[in-house]
């Protein structure tokens, strides 16, 4: 081989292929059922186990190597597709809550294995820096079944507020509110995060991993927010992007990243940020 010569890319294995087809084959499926969504629950039990099939994929240790295979060895294509997965993902996740609302409000209950995936979640979002009774906690990207709120209020007594771009999500998620938690203070509002006075008083806030402008949102937060706020950023990287937006760099006069919550077994991970003369300081 000539030295300048670039060097074909190692074929994927056998095993890799099979993963290429089901990701392919799992895009279809999400913008069918996103597609498909009528605001009634007839296809909510199809979903529901589409999407708990996802969760172990994206967290299947073995699926790792076999990602980064296809994404040496046809990364242009890879991206397209991570990237529309990501995409019909975040909506059919979006549909599930509102599937979720839907039959809580029409007295079904039950947990699918998505959402019990995600609740395991919440108790290690901030680590030392966890909110108690006097914190105020907002929640971007809340959905229609705002099951971190309903914990931390649950769990904490924290004040809580959710903010969601979906008019339907909210209408959904108020009513799931009033059916589980009566009277704890929550709060779930659709408007832009500079027109909501709570933004000021939050001293937490949590971003969902499906929302794709969170980095954005996190900048813009910087000026109306407090000095000693700390930010709980949902995200995945690799693999697990299949399924979130991954983590950014941050403007590192404006936020640091102060520790990482690593899942294994767990559909995102999680960045801690806090303003930098603030590091460790928030409660």
């Amino acid at each position: 081989m000539d030295e300048h010569t670039t060097p074909t890319p190692r074929e994927p294995s056998a095993e890799a292929h099979t993963l290429h087809h089901r990701l392919r084959h799992f895009r279809d499926r999400f913008r069918a059922a996103a597609d498909g969504y009528d605001r009634s629950t007839r296809q909510a039990a199809e979903l529901e186990e589409l999407m708990a099939d996802y969760s172990i994929l994206v967290t299947d240790e073995h699926h790792i190597e076999l990602f980064a295979q296809l994404e040496h060895s046809r990364p242009a294509e890879l991206a397209t597709l991570t990237t529309e997965l990501r995409t019909q993902s975040a909506r059919c996740a979006a549909v599930t809550e509102k599937y979720r609302a839907l039959r809580l409000i029409e007295g079904q209950t039950g947990t699918d294995g998505y959402f019990a995936n995600v609740e395991t979640c919440i108790d290690q979002e901030f680590g030392a820096l966890a909110p108690t009774r006097e914190s105020a906690v907002l929640l971007i990207g809340s959905g229609s079944f705002p099951m971190t709120l309903l914990t931390i209020a649950e769990r904490t007594g924290a004040s809580v507020t959710g903010l969601d771009i979906d008019p339907e999500a909210v209408e959904l998620g108020r009513r799931v509110v009033k059916t589980l938690a009566g009277t704890p203070d929550i709060t779930l509002e659709c408007r832009p995060i500079e027109e909501l006075p709570f933004t000021a008083e939050a001293t937490h806030i949590v971003f969902s991993s499906t929302v794709e402008t969170k980095y954005d949102l996190l900048e813009r937060l910087h000026p109306i927010t407090r000095d000693d706020v700390v930010v709980a950023m949902r995200f995945g990287d690799g693999l697990k992007s299949l399924f979130n937006y991954p983590r950014q760099d941050v403007n590192p006069e404006h936020w640091q990243q102060i520790s990482t919550v690593h899942h294994p077994n767990q559909v995102f991970d999680v960045a801690v940020y806090t303003k930098p003369d603030h590091a460790g300081k928030a409660g």
